[in-house]
């Protein structure tokens, strides 16, 4: 309104800006504010064709924009260019696509389903259309409300905008400084874009509308094409059909057009896939955007990663930020490795800053004024200020921020009242915090690195528990599942983990940085002027080592291995001595040589002997040397330290020239063994040792064992040698003046003649040391020109003798890393005509051939990764690429890159701690290697040099250090890629014996089993050669578990390029995660040996060798190869064969293992069966199930268990090759084969060759394009195993399997993916302890069902069958970690077995381990829950005493945990007697149902399932537990306390009187002692006691109860008294007990006037409901009366009440005597099995006959039959009686058996008769003629012929 019209539109142009209308219905608030600012609006001059015509100019489009052409943008009503405009809505939709996958992320977790980690993209392409510009963003989160906004194309530049939520539900943005306000007024959809309402303005974005080409927006099958390609379609037609999850959707053009197919019927298509193109009918009906390129015109638009403008900004400010966002980066959001660096620096120069302290201490202090004592106030405050002038004035000193801590110290201290003093600690606590960093930087060049360390140590450990879920090899399913069980109840946490591990490699950057931060901080003086580091002089720095160390031991992917092999290289350098102190004390020792005379040799054999490092720091030593003869003395230091294995005389320290001079001779060499020796055992080994002394290499080698074999070219031990050492400024010195060089030759005695050559070839040495290396020279030029050098020379040095020369140059004497580089070490031979040999350079020459370095040079190219230094010793570092010759020769070998170590050690004495230093820091160098060398096939060579002269070893010691240490390491070898340590020590028995070579090989091919085989040095035939000896008798050689590779061949044959068996196990490992199946054998011989190690109190001795084994191998009885028809023919049998590993032609392998138990140490014997993984990937053919089917027929037939052992791939599946290369296709459009095919055809010959001739394929004439050919309609194959047939061999072996285990033992053990009929034979073995990782027990793989489904559902096999699945659903009874834990679990399950079926039980001796009659210690109370498994294996209280259970101790194994959790089942021993065990769980369980992944709307069960009643699952567990515990022959007590069965509708449902009802199934076909024991407090009631009844088979259960309130009836008492004792019954019971109540009855009798009966009524009535409760229980305990165990006794229904305490006493004696009872009647049933004649006994009329014969004996009563000790005597003492009545009532039958047959008359008797005649007869032409002579006689005798 207004006064007049033009106030009136002001006021309503200014009404429309200020109004804001929100929603998804847009309105005409914008084009009518601009309408009325028109000019003919203004002047009024308008009407309707006025606004017609702006609507047909098309104006209403400009009305929303105007265009700044200064910028080329549209500018929008609300002063925002569409650039603008485009970032906001591009923040929005990533902001919301983000936020709502992180709610689907959330929801799949608290469903209990597995939410993909693509949910938590940080990176999001959004496309947006306005104005006809197409805009490509990429909007990159690196925050949790912060984007990086960039175009697609040009990731260079961005702006980041921040985004957070109003709380009516609106954005607040910020963009370069600049905040909008937003609003999302509809989300767009395909025919409408998205609407934003920006500082109240509308925003409309176009739908990006391609009607051109057809795609499918979900994933699928392409069924059926609907119309033909090139047809014509209308709009809103259908042309395709598409199955997606086994429906069909119809799919429709939005355009009418020509349609052009893309893809094919049959073609599976993912979500977005082309499927056709469209020609439009009317392209000019649809707008097409252009696509923006070029740079957003927005604030805040710039480089990425560019600094940003903070000169002005304070440094506290500057770190905050720089920590928050690497903070952010941490958490998951997205931190590039320029974003890293820009943040580092900014760390750098916020650390740097003077006044950073003051600044963060200043922050702190400024909320304190007027809250803190003024002039402490003011004295920190001028701390402040004068530091500031200071700083400004140029000082550098440092901020006295402990003066800060001394001052609020002091004021603590001044503070009498503890509440003003608590209150000041509160106030002052934050400024003290902020101010104790900085009392820690000692560097003053970096005063915040403590400030920053602290944050780093944040970092780091958040890191680590985030990814200590992920680590070590656990799959991303099983980390999601163990972090949802921990935080159910905040499952944002999970999230949180998750999003910051899914940046992995990112924040992986961020820890290497921090990491390497550290590392440069520990290893720089804080003195140093130069910051090499963030935190350099933190105090700190020590605590970040439990950092390093969980880092360093994580491991599972090529990211946590380069932080876990950085970590490890830090923390080497902090352990190793540093510089300074080698030198140190080196000086001293030099130094202390002068005047020291004889004694000189002294110090510097300390040094030796504490093995100080000194080839780094030579060079460093003689500069700081004082004067020339200092400088000699290092180096006769170091000579004789070089030459520590030769025997030195003589040094000459020649001054003037510079040089020493000293004489040596060669150590005798090691003995070797004459080739003829036999070296069976360690024991022969040291036996010939101690026979042999030095005198007898004088003899011949017939007469010793031992001789002695000069290397070729070696200059014996009694020859003079003489090295000179010469010091050299440079190489100008000796090369510049001719005569230089030649004046070094002099010195040597037979330069001039003195002494002559050595006859044995040059033998004198001379080392030139250069304290200076030219800069511009290079290695190989250096090399080059000493060559050169020495070529002009050659004479002289053949007049010298001289054998070798050797320069040695400094690389720099500047440290790096912490410590010196080693010299470059130049060697020339004058074997080589003194050129250099590049395999020796940087070697030092004197210990080059304890290297052994031409092993490594004939079949691999090498590469020097650097030598390092140790205390233990040097080691020497090679990478190793196999060369093409040697690949040639090895086509099969790995191609990649190895490393080779070698290390080297001399030791005065060879020792455990010795060898162990060497092995570690050998582990510790190949750590450190920075080159990419994969880890795999590596090698490391120990040698171990000690003085042959003086060291006394014994071999056996030897062998056993070396094995024990390596054992100690295994595991870091395997993670080091180490297939093989090599180690080399010399040995002697004492000083006059030889010393002998002893070398050890040892390898781990199993990853568990370390195999080490142990040679000696031996001369071959010839006697001329070394080769190597295996030494019998060893694990190894005894087992069969060492390859002996190494037998026979020459000391220094070369390396290989593969060792046995490497193909085959890479490739079980990359299929399955598995073993290869020859390594299986090792495993059980490894679980043997364990079982033996933890054996305590076992009376036997340990057998030497635990396991032997021989390989079950079919074959035609006829020879030749064999197929299943052989099989089905029985042309084929199974032999016991000892052939090599590998040698099988057939997926499966079978072995006759004879193990040497603890139960039993003579051996038992198990059939083990294993897929072979590397044969067809463990498919099944035909083949595979008769070696199956054969070996289980072989185990069932000697009654021995049968193991089998699984990974496979299912039913195999193949193709006709010979018919894939010659068929054809008839195409139903030759000219366009995309229209589909017809048929599949050969052409007439192949039909003929094929077809007829080999009756490969079936077909029928056809004709193609006029040519006669044959439609192919059956393809028969001439392949084996193709298809159907290998089906049909599965059900053969899954019958096997059936009745198997019914006759024998099975276990599977599941060691890696097991597929189809693979699962199914786990299943019918029952029995199953399946590995955790890699071992899923499936029928289908994940990715065939995803295809099957259209979409990723599954990402793992494990989601289907893994432990997770199949454990928790009881399947598998056990799962273990690794193959070593299952193996050594299956073997540990055999130790409760018999050794046969039907055989004894395996009884081991408890001595020492528990007591056979003890009191049972564990009581439980009465309403207090516990665990049952206390009441089998007891417990140990809080003070760790043990306080028994019924079993013996620790004898308790649990199956089956994972399932039915109301129920444990599991094997125990009582006085050593195995059993079966069932026990009812009293607490409450829960009861998890997955979630199906396939289902989205699915959400993970929870269900409580109450303690004490049988639940459907729990049933079915307890029914097939008795079944297993049935055919392991294993006695059973149940200790019962069931409620009854769960009836309630959902149980009722799934099934669970079926599960009930296997219950007595199993109980009546079992054979074996069954207990059913009530124990203290517990109870049975209703249908629990039907099904556990005695009756159920009563031959072998017995019921028992506990004295101790154990109870057993129909209903519980309460329920008995509602239903059996009301309310009626308990009044009368109060009328009739309560005196106050009889004599209101008498009086109410007495009384006739109704008033007062009404009185006395009301008293009653009050004295009933007082007394109502009292009686209530009354009733309770009245009917619980008659559950009692003495009711239960005196009716019959238990065999009587055992008190728990003795319980375990009882029932062992018990078991006992049933046990032996079992036996006999057992026999006595065996008697009737001759014939038919008479009815053999049942088992209770066999146990009645057993007590008639004891009652028969003299003094025996009915009451001792009761006495368990009585019977178990008289059966000993009657054992004799007993057997002879067995033979009597077997004979007894006999003649029943004859008399019938010859007395039941008609043909019967004629028949039975004539075969009675003819058996005789048979029978006595078999016997001898004695036996006739007295069956004659028997016959006249009973006869009376």
């Amino acid at each position: 309104s207004g006064i007049e019209r033009e106030q009136a539109r002001r006021n309503m142009a200014l009404a429309l800006k200020e109004m804001s209308i929100r929603g998804d219905i847009s309105t005409t608030i914008d084009y009518i504010s601009k309408l009325i600012e028109l000019d003919d609006f203004v002047e009024n001059n308008i009407d309707t064709g006025w606004l017609d015509k702006i609507i047909k100019s098309g104006g209403i489009k400009v009305l929303n924009s105007s265009l700044d052409e200064s910028e080329g943008r549209k500018t929008h009503l609300n002063g925002l260019n569409n650039d603008t405009l485009v970032v906001i809505g591009s923040t929005i939709v990533a902001y919301d696509q983000c936020a709502a996958d992180e709610k689907t992320f959330l929801d799949l977790l608290e469903r209990g389903q597995l939410p993909s980690l693509s949910l938590l993209k940080m990176i999001r392409e959004v496309e947006l259309i306005l104005d006809g510009v197409k805009y490509k963003i990429c909007c990159t989160r690196i925050g949790n409300n912060e984007f990086q906004i960039a175009v697609s194309d040009d990731a260079t530049k961005c702006v980041t905008a921040s985004v957070r939520m109003l709380s009516d539900g609106g954005y607040l943005i910020d963009i370069g400084g600049k905040s909008q306000v937003a609003y999302q007024t509809s989300k767009g959809d395909a025919a409408s874009g998205m609407r934003l309402n920006i500082n109240g303005k509308s925003i409309a974005f176009s739908p990006d509308y391609d009607p051109s080409c057809l795609r499918t927006d979900v994933a699928g099958k392409l069924v059926k094409k609907l119309v033909p390609n090139g047809a014509h379609v209308k709009k809103g037609s259908a042309y395709a059909e598409i199955e997606v999850m086994k429906m069909f959707m119809p799919l429709k053009v939005e355009e009418s057009g020509v349609i052009t197919w893309a893809n094919n019927e049959g073609a599976a298509l993912a979500a977005g896939d082309l499927i056709a193109n469209l020609e439009l009918d009317n392209p000019e009906n649809v707008n097409t955007a252009t696509v923006f390129k070029g740079d957003l015109k927005v604030n805040g638009w710039g480089p990425v990663n560019a600094p940003p403008s903070s000169a002005n900004s304070r440094p506290h400010i500057i770190l905050k930020k720089a920590i928050n966002r690497l903070k952010c980066g941490m958490a998951g959001y997205v931190l590039t490795p320029g974003a890293i660096n820009c943040v580092m620096h900014d760390i750098s120069d916020a650390v740097t800053d003077p006044l950073l302290p003051v600044y963060e201490i200043n922050e702190q202090l400024s909320v304190l004024n007027g809250r803190i004592d003024g002039s402490l106030y003011k004295e920190l405050e001028k701390l402040i200020t004068d530091f500031k002038e200071n700083s400004a004035g140029g000082s550098k000193s440092r901020f006295p921020a402990d003066q800060v801590k001394h001052l609020i110290a002091l004021q603590m201290g001044r503070v009498k009242d503890e509440s003003e003093r608590a209150g000041f600690n509160a106030l002052t606590t934050p400024l003290v915090n902020a101010a104790d960093p900085y009392t820690k930087s000692r560097s003053d060049l970096v005063p915040g690195a403590e400030r920053v360390l602290d944050s780093f140590l944040d970092i780091l450990r958040e890191w680590i528990s985030v990814e200590r879920w992920f680590c070590d090899g656990i799959s991303y399913a099983d980390s999601v599942e163990n972090l949802r069980k921990v935080n159910k109840s905040d499952v944002s946490k999970v999230l949180q983990i998750c999003r910051s591990h899914a940046l992995l490699k990112s924040t992986a950057q961020v820890v290497l940085t921090i990491i390497n931060a550290i590392a440069e901080a520990g290893k720089t003086d804080i003195a140093s002027e130069k910051v090499t580091s963030v935190v350099l002089g933190a105090d700190g720095l020590e605590d970040t080592t439990p950092c390093l160390t969980d880092i360093a031991s994580m491991r599972g992917n090529e990211t946590y291995d380069v932080l876990s092999q950085r970590c490890r290289n830090v923390l080497i350098e902090e352990s190793l001595p540093s510089i300074e102190e080698r030198m140190g004390r080196i000086l001293k020792v030099v130094r202390s040589l002068e005047g020291s005379g004889d004694d000189a040799a002294k110090p510097i054999q300390d040094l030796i002997n504490d093995n100080v490092q000194g080839s780094d720091i030579l060079f460093p030593l003689i500069n700081l040397a004082l004067n020339t003869k200092e400088q000699l003395s290092i180096l006769e230091v170091t000579a004789r330290k070089l030459y520590r294995t030769y025997i030195l005389k003589e040094f000459t320290a020649i001054v003037d020239k510079t040089s020493l001079k000293f004489t040596y001779f060669n150590k005798p060499e090691a003995s070797i063994f004459s080739s003829s020796s036999k070296v069976t055992s360690m024991t022969d080994l040291t036996k010939t040792l101690s026979q042999s002394k030095t005198s007898d290499l004088s003899r011949s080698d017939s007469e010793s064992s031992l001789q002695s074999v000069e290397r070729k070219g070696r200059v014996p031990s009694n020859v003079a040698r003489t090295a000179i050492m010469k010091i050299c400024d440079s190489f100008a010195d000796v090369h510049d003046d001719l005569n230089a060089f030649i004046r070094l030759l002099e010195d040597f005695p037979q330069y001039n003649g003195s002494v002559p050559p050595c006859e044995f070839g040059p033998a004198n040495v001379l080392t030139v040391y250069l304290l200076s290396n030219s800069p511009e020279s290079d290695q190989a030029s250096m090399g080059k020109n000493i060559e050169l050098l020495l070529s002009r020379n050659l004479e002289e040095l053949e007049k010298a003798d001289v054998r070798r020369v050797t320069f040695v140059v400094p690389k720099d004497n500047n440290i790096e890393e912490g410590q010196y580089l080693l010299p470059s070490v130049y060697t020339y031979r004058e074997t080589a005509d003194f050129k250099e040999d590049h395999l020796y350079r940087d070697i030092e020459p004197e210990v080059t051939y304890q290297l052994e370095m031409l092993r490594l040079a004939k079949n691999f190219s090498l590469s020097c990764l650097g030598s390092h230094l140790s205390p233990a010793g040097q080691i020497y570092l090679y990478k190793a690429t196999p060369k093409s010759s040697a690949l040639e020769k090895d086509k099969k070998a790995n191609k990649s890159p190895r490393i080779f170590a070698r290390a080297l050690s001399f030791v005065q004495d060879f020792s455990a701690g010795t060898f162990e230093r060497l092995l570690v820091e050998s582990f510790n160098a190949i750590d450190s290697i920075k080159t990419a060398v994969p880890a795999g096939d590596n090698h490391l060579f120990i040698n171990v040099v000690s003085d042959l002269q003086t060291t006394i070893i014994d071999p056996v010691d030897v062998e056993q250090v070396v094995v024990s240490i390596l054992k100690r390491h295994d595991e870091r070898a395997s993670r080091l890629g180490i297939a093989e340590v090599e180690a080399k020590a010399v040995c002697k028995l004492s000083e006059d014996s030889h010393p002998i070579s002893l070398r050890l090989v040892a390898s781990n091919p199993t990853g568990f089993v370390q195999v080490v085989n142990t040679y000696v040095e031996a001369a071959d035939e010839s006697g001329n050669k070394r080769v190597f000896k295996s030494i019998g008798g060893t694990k190894a050689n005894l087992a069969c578990s060492g390859d002996s590779s190494w037998e026979d061949m020459e000391v220094t044959t070369p390396y290989p390029l593969t060792r046995p068996f490497d193909t085959q196990r890479k490739a079980a490992l990359k299929s399955s995660d598995t073993l290869y199946c020859y390594d299986l054998p090792a495993l059980f011989e490894a679980a043997v040996e364990n079982q033996w190690a933890n054996a305590s109190g076992v009376g036997t001795s340990r057998p030497m060798m635990v396991m032997f084994t021989t390989e079950l191998v079919v074959k035609k009885k006829q020879g030749g190869p064999w197929t299943m028809k052989d099989y089905m023919n029985g042309d084929l049998e199974m032999v016991e064969t000892h052939r090599k590993a590998g040698k099988n032609d057939v997926g499966m392998v079978a072995w006759l293992m004879t193990l040497k138990t603890v139960e039993y140490p003579t051996g038992r014997q198990v059939v083990l069966v294993a897929n072979d993984i590397t044969h067809k990937a463990g498919s099944f053919g035909t083949r595979e199930d008769v070696v199956f089917k054969m070996a289980s027929e072989f185990a069932r037939e000697r009654r021995i268990p049968r193991l089998y052992i699984a990974a496979n791939s299912g039913a195999r599946i193949g193709l006709a090759e010979s018919i894939k290369k010659v068929f054809k296709v008839a195409f139903k459009n030759p000219s366009n084969p995309e229209s589909g095919v017809d048929f599949l055809y050969v052409n007439e010959d192949d039909y003929e060759r094929l077809g007829v001739a080999q009756k490969l394929l079936i077909g029928e004439p056809a004709n193609v394009n006029g040519e006669c050919v044959f439609k192919i309609t059956d393809i028969i194959g001439s392949e084996p195993d193709l298809g159907v047939e290998n089906l049909k061999g599965s059900g053969l072996i899954a019958g096997e399997t059936s009745s198997a285990y019914e006759d024998i033992f099975t276990l599977t053990i599941v060691l890696g993916r097991t597929v189809g009929i693979g699962a199914y034979l786990v299943r019918l073995g029952q029995r199953t302890i399946q590995k955790v990782s890699s071992s899923p027990i499936i029928l289908t793989g994940y990715q065939a069902l995803n295809k099957l489904m259209g979409v990723d559902v599954y990402s793992t096999n494990d989601q289907l069958g893994g432990p997770g699945i199949m454990y928790s659903n009881g399947i598998s009874h056990l799962a273990e970690n690794d193959h070593l834990s299952a193996v050594t679990s299956a073997v540990h399950w055999l130790s409760y077995v018999p050794s046969i079926r039907g055989g004894l039980l395996p009884i081991t001796d408890i001595a020492g381990v528990d007591e056979i009659e003890r009191p049972i210690c564990f009581i439980p109370k009465a309403g207090v829950p516990y665990d049952p498994r206390f009441l089998l294996a007891g417990r140990e209280d809080e003070n760790g005493d043990w306080h028994g259970g019924l079993f013996d101790k620790g004898s308790f194994t649990e199956t089956l945990a994972g399932w039915a959790k109301t129920v444990v089942v599991g094997r125990a021993r009582l006085g050593g007697i195995p059993m079966g065990v069932i026990a009812t769980e009293n607490r409450t369980a829960e009861a998890i149902k997955p979630a199906d992944p396939a289902d989205l709307r699915a959400s993970e069960a929870v269900i409580q399932e109450a303690g004490c009643v049988w639940f459907p699952n729990s049933a079915y567990k307890t029914a097939q537990a008795i079944n297993d515990f049935r055919t392991e022959d294993l006695p059973l007590i149940i200790f019962a306390n069931w409620r009854g069965f769960s009836g309630g509708q959902r149980d009722m449902f799934d099934e669970v009187l079926k599960y009930g009802s296997l219950i007595v199934d199993a109980f009546v076909k079992f054979q074996q002692p069954v207990f059913v024991y009530i124990p203290p407090h517990a109870e049975i009631r209703g249908g629990a006691w039907v099904v556990l009844d005695a009756s159920i088979n009563e031959s072998v259960m017995e019921m028992y109860a506990s004295t101790e309130h154990s109870r057993g009836g129909v209903l519980e008492a309460n329920g008995a008294a509602t239903v059996k004792y009301r309310i009626k019954d308990i009044l009368a019971t109060m009328h009739r007990l309560d005196d106050k109540l009889k004599s209101l009855d008498a009086e109410l009798d007495e009384r006739v006037c109704e008033i007062e009966r009404g009185e006395i009524k009301d008293q009653i009535r009050e004295r009933e409901q007082a007394l109502l409760p009292v009686y209530e229980q009354i009733a309770v305990q009245f009917c619980e009366l008659h559950d009692t165990p003495g009711r239960m006794k005196a009716v019959g229904v238990i065999e009587r009440a055992v008190e728990w305490k003795n319980a375990r006493t009882y029932f062992y004696w018990r078991l006992r005597r049933k046990l032996a009872e079992f036996d006999l009647r057992k026999k006595i049933q065996e008697t009737a099995q001759v014939g038919r004649g008479m009815a053999s006994l049942s088992p209770l009329e066999a146990s009645k006959l057993i007590k008639t014969w004891f009652l028969e004996t003299p003094g025996a009563t009915e009451s001792l039959w009761d006495d368990d000790k009585a019977v178990l005597s008289w059966m000993a003492q009657q054992q004799k009686e007993l057997e002879m009545k067995i033979i009597h009532l077997t004979r007894e039958h006999v003649v029943q058996e004859v008399f019938q047959v010859m007395t039941a008359g008609g043909d019967t008797a004629k028949v039975g008769t004539s075969g009675i005649v003819e058996g005789i007869s048979k029978a006595m032409s078999a016997m001898s003629a004695e036996d006739v002579s007295q069956f004659r006689a028997m016959l006249k005798s009973s006869l009376q012929l």
